[in-house]
């Protein structure tokens, strides 16, 4: 896959694009994506897409503190970089770019500069200033143009259709097994080991406190999961807990995220590691004492030992 930054001096050999945000390259993206390299092969020509960057909504609203995504814009384009397109244009994304009409921009970027043959689109895809360009009115400044224009339908899965949204709500539910099902992959979260309270060497769990390396990579919901981690590349299993550990702070605590490593007691301080979850152990919960919550911890041992084997 060969990345271009902006849409300048491109030289494409009969270009099939396509266009879109790509949060978390799920199964539904690549289904849409499976579409445009099979295209491109059948017609010799190049698979094309083209995302946005920075993300559109950090632009657009005016408080981003809430807003959460599958995956940080590195892991997006290493995930794109699996699908086997050709090539990936980034397009830098301001407010001056928002204001471009759906036509200006198949005239301007997809026609002048691009000089796509084939277009190929999503079944709910909209672009364009305020989102005004929906199917049919791309549909009709692309064929004007000369381009042939396909409509992709949405991945259907058991519920419906596979969605960028879906996938964080399941999340957002703490259902780690549906929103991997979903992805097609196990979702990640990377984040650098800080400092903490170091009590859970106190009980026998020491923890590595995360920070995530990205502030709006979305962490799942509050409890303790089964997880795997990836230490300077090299994977273990573990326990993870999200919260606010109630059994040791009162009142309203910083919400934290602390991993135990299974068979592992090196000093990782300020390094870069990978949490890979799987499964949800259960609820965050206060106990009345640390023993008793040590007793828990070695019943959530025994439980992610046996799921992730």
């Amino acid at each position: 896959m060969v990345i271009h930054e902006g849409y300048e001096n491109l030289n494409f050999y009969s270009p099939v694009v396509t266009l879109g945000i790509f949060d978390g390259v799920h199964r539904g993206h690549r289904f849409l994506l499976n579409r445009l390299v099979s295209l491109a092969a059948e017609i010799h020509g190049e698979s094309v897409v083209i995302t946005f960057h920075p993300h559109p909504r950090l632009i657009l609203e005016k408080d981003s503190s809430g807003l959460f995504f599958l995956s940080t814009f590195e892991e997006k384009i290493l995930l794109l970089d699996k699908t086997g397109i050709d090539h990936l244009i980034i397009i830098e994304f301001n407010h001056e770019f928002s204001m471009m009409r759906a036509c200006d921009f198949v005239s301007k970027i997809l026609v002048a500069k691009v000089r796509t043959c084939h277009l190929i689109v999503g079944h709910d895809h909209h672009f364009g200033y305020r989102g005004e360009g929906n199917f049919d009115t791309i549909k009709g400044c692309a064929e004007s143009s000369g381009i042939l224009v396909e409509k992709v339908v949405g991945f259907q899965y058991k519920k419906g259709i596979v969605s960028s949204s879906i996938i964080r709500e399941e999340l957002l539910k703490g259902n780690p097994v549906k929103a991997n099902e979903l992805l097609g992959y196990c979702y990640s979260v990377n984040g650098m080991v800080v400092d903490g309270k170091k009590l859970g060497r106190k009980i026998g769990f020491p923890t590595a406190n995360i920070r995530p390396v990205d502030e709006h990579k979305l962490v799942p919901a509050d409890g303790v999961y089964a997880v795997e981690v990836v230490v300077d590349k090299h994977k273990y299993k573990g326990m993870l807990s999200i919260g606010r550990n109630p059994t040791v702070n009162k009142g309203s605590a910083e919400r934290s995220v602390e991993v135990n490593i299974f068979d592992f007691d090196k000093d990782i301080y300020g390094e870069e590691i990978e949490i890979i979850f799987r499964f949800r152990l259960r609820d965050e919960q206060k106990f009345s004492s640390l023993s008793q919550l040590s007793r828990q911890l070695e019943i959530d041992k025994r439980d992610a030992l046996q799921l992730l084997s």
